[in-house]
């Protein structure tokens, strides 16, 4: 099989496309044939070396993708060979054979393509826990979502209206919102050229939010935090601007409010049953029209430098994806 490969941490343009033996499923493992996979801010960090779990090289990168079950090992159960799914694994996903575990599979929803369906596992997953396991989001609550037009960010948004919330998406351009807008958010905030804070506050009629939703990080997240309505709950998803922020720990007493860390991968490897839980839920709610995966940007695996970059230069609006077959 063909398999996109880091042989030593570096920029994602340093990867070489190699050729590997086939994987196989082991007990209560499925073998896919690969379709297509989602490129994700983390997948840039891993490659790069500074990622807060550190694989040893050499390796193949990816954690999500779509394609076809072509073997199962045994005490598979629910699934079988002929079956199309969509897949999240620790690792080697961006090959056109991988294994993952039957735990963290789903059915690729009626409705969806290959392409669709790769981008969903990491950025769907991660938000969906985000907001119901994590902060607890209630009908009526509002939703301050950083980045809105990013991988995680518009699911976030799709999530968040879904459930019932009132959704303040905010990016660093209007084209980015004109975006998130689309995906249901109420109102927009551009925080190149407004003040996150006050912007905010003024939008909640000084409460601020109640959830604040952040994978950029930097600058941005004490402003956020300091937007937080009293029991106010802010969500640390990832750091897209490369800068892990500092907090006061004044703000979270003045509010009551809490900090709280969102590690989707590992939280489904320990809570199986919740996990799928989440799945079914996100399955129904594709099934009545109200999660829509968004792809903006596809590309063949030969072409990964320019995938790669849609990530890197903070572009992308959507999930970028691979094709592999």
């Amino acid at each position: 099989m063909r398999a996109l490969v880091c042989n030593e941490y570096g920029p994602p343009e340093s990867l070489t496309i190699e050729e590997r033996d086939d994987p196989t499923a082991g007990e209560g493992e499925v073998l896919i044939d690969v379709a297509a996979v989602g490129i994700n801010f983390p997948d840039v960090l891993t490659i790069a070396g500074t990622y807060q779990v550190k694989t040893p090289t050499p390796f193949i990168p990816g954690n999500e993708g779509s394609g076809t079950i072509v073997a199962v090992g045994e005490g598979v159960r629910h699934y079988a060979v002929g079956d199309r799914v969509i897949f999240n694994c620790r690792g080697e996903a961006f090959a056109e054979k991988c294994v993952a575990n039957q735990n963290m599979l789903m059915p690729l929803p009626e409705g969806l393509d290959f392409e669709q369906g790769a981008g969903f596992s990491v950025t769907y997953g991660t938000s969906y826990h985000a907001l119901k396991q994590s902060a607890n989001l209630q009908k009526g609550e509002t939703v301050l979502v950083l980045g809105a037009a990013g991988g995680v960010g518009i699911t976030a948004v799709e999530i968040a209206k879904a459930i019932g919330a009132r959704v303040i998406a905010a990016a660093s351009s209007d084209e980015k919102l004109a975006f998130a807008k689309e995906a249901g958010a109420d109102e927009l905030v551009n925080y190149s050229t407004q003040p996150l804070k006050e912007t905010v506050k003024e939008l909640t009629g000084g409460d601020g939010a109640d959830v604040v939703y952040d994978p950029v990080g930097g600058e941005l997240a004490e402003q956020a935090f300091r937007a937080t309505a009293w029991h106010g709950r802010y969500l640390v998803i990832g750091f897209a601007c490369g800068d892990i922020p500092k907090f006061a720990a004044n703000i979270a007493l003045l509010k009551e409010a809490s900090i709280v860390g969102v590690w989707w991968g590992t939280w489904a490897m320990k809570n199986p049953k919740l996990q799928m839980q989440n799945v079914q839920e996100m399955a129904t709610m594709i099934a009545a029209g109200k999660l829509t995966p968004r792809v903006t940007e596809s590309y063949a695996l030969d072409d990964f430098s320019s995938a790669f970059a849609a990530i890197t230069k903070r572009r992308a609006r959507g999930k970028v994806i691979l094709r592999l077959s």
